[in-house]
């Protein structure tokens, strides 16, 4: 009875031996894959910074280009342009500024050209940011 006993003790040892080894190899596992993971987390978090920051740049200086070349349109097209025959004298009223051909022109340029402007600030801007890695 007592060999019995020793056999069942011996067999019981023996199972929770193999199941504590079983365990312990899954756990060093899970614990390894725990750490590369943190230190995956920790280069995707500094690649991000550094994206951000580049981001960051990128757009600081798209909006200075922009709002100079906004800018500078916006001058030329409100002091730059002169109509030619400003100087002499017409036998015909003008019309009111609204309706006159003559200064719509100018006027509608103007808005055209910072259309074009802000089209290929938003091209640079998105081949700029299509750039970063």
């Amino acid at each position: 009875m007592n060999l019995l006993y020793a056999k069942l003790i011996a067999g019981v040892v023996c199972v929770l031996g193999i199941f504590y080894a079983g365990w312990h190899t899954r756990d060093v596992d899970y614990m390894a894959f725990k750490k590369e993971v943190v230190a995956i987390a920790k280069a995707q978090e500094a690649n991000v910074e550094s994206v951000k920051k580049q981001q960051d740049l990128v757009n600081k200086g798209i909006k200075n280009d922009y709002e100079s070349k906004l800018s500078a349109v916006r001058n030329f097209y409100t002091s730059g342009v002169r109509n030619p025959s400003s100087g002499s004298m017409s036998g015909i009223s003008p019309a009111p500024k609204g309706t006159d051909a003559e200064t719509a022109y100018p006027i509608l340029a103007g808005q055209c050209a910072a259309a074009t402007v802000q089209l290929t600030s938003l091209q640079d801007w998105v081949n700029a940011q299509i750039g970063i890695k």
